[in-house]
C-alpha cells in the first residue's frame, strides 16, 4: 500500500478491531517479553508512553522494571522534540496540547540521550525495524542522533502483531529505525545490514 494516509487508516482499523480483553491480555504478555531485551536488567531509565487512541497499553511494565530503573514518560519540549520525565503510579499528570497525559513535575526531565531503553508506540512496523507512527515526527526528531550511532538508547517499538506491514513499505529518510519490536506474539530483533 503506497498511500501513507490509506495505510494509516487501515492500521488504525486493525488496531481498533481488537477487543478490550485482547488489548489487556496483549499488554501483560508484552510486559513479560520486555524482560528479554538486551540490557533490561541493567537499565537505569526506561521511557514508556501513555497509551492513547488504541495504542498497546503499558500497564504491566511498572511491575517488571528492574529495581534500580526509573520509569519515564515523554513530555513535549518547545524545540519540537521530547524530553522524558520520571513518573510513578499516583504522580500528578496534566494533558499536553494534544490531550495526552504528561507528568506534571518536569523539573527532572531527561534528554533522549540519557534514556537506556525507549518503548515507542507505533501504528505499523516492518520486521526490519521500520516504524510508521502517527505522522507528527516527535520520536524521529528526538532520536535523530541514532541515525548515526548505535544504542543506547535501545529503541523498541511496542504494538500488536496485527500492526505488521509488508516489505513494500518504504520509510522516509528521516525515519529512525527500531532496534527491536515487541508484540503479544514475539520479540523481533531488528538487525540492519
Amino acid at each position: 500500500m503506497s498511500d501513507p494516509h490509506a495505510l494509516r487508516r487501515d492500521l488504525r482499523a486493525r488496531r481498533e478491531s481488537l477487543s478490550t480483553a485482547a488489548r489487556m491480555a496483549a499488554a501483560l504478555v508484552v510486559a513479560q517479553r520486555l524482560r528479554q531485551l538486551p540490557g533490561w536488567d541493567r537499565a537505569a531509565h526506561v521511557a514508556g508512553y501513555w497509551a492513547v487512541r488504541g495504542e498497546l497499553p503499558l500497564l504491566g511494565v511498572l511491575p517488571v522494571l528492574p529495581a534500580s530503573a526509573r520509569y519515564c514518560l515523554p513530555i513535549l519540549h518547545a524545540d519540537h522534540t521530547l524530553r522524558f520525565a520520571p513518573w510513578r503510579a499516583g504522580d500528578a499528570i496534566a494533558p499536553n496540547r494534544f490531550g495526552i497525559p504528561e507528568p506534571a513535575d518536569t523539573h527532572a526531565a531527561l534528554v533522549p540521550e540519557r534514556i537506556d531503553i525507549v518503548l515507542l508506540p507505533l501504528l505499523g512496523y516492518t520486521r526490519a525495524g521500520d516504524r510508521l507512527g502517527t505522522g507528527g515526527g516527535w520520536y524521529d526528531r528526538s532520536f535523530a542522533f541514532r541515525q548515526l550511532a548505535p544504542a543506547p538508547p535501545l529503541l523498541v517499538g511496542v504494538g500488536f502483531a496485527c500492526q505488521q506491514i509488508d516489505a513494500a513499505f518504504t520509510p522516509q529518510s528521516w525515519d529512525v529505525p527500531l532496534d527491536a519490536i515487541v508484540t503479544e506474539r514475539e520479540l523481533v530483533s531488528c538487525v540492519r545490514q
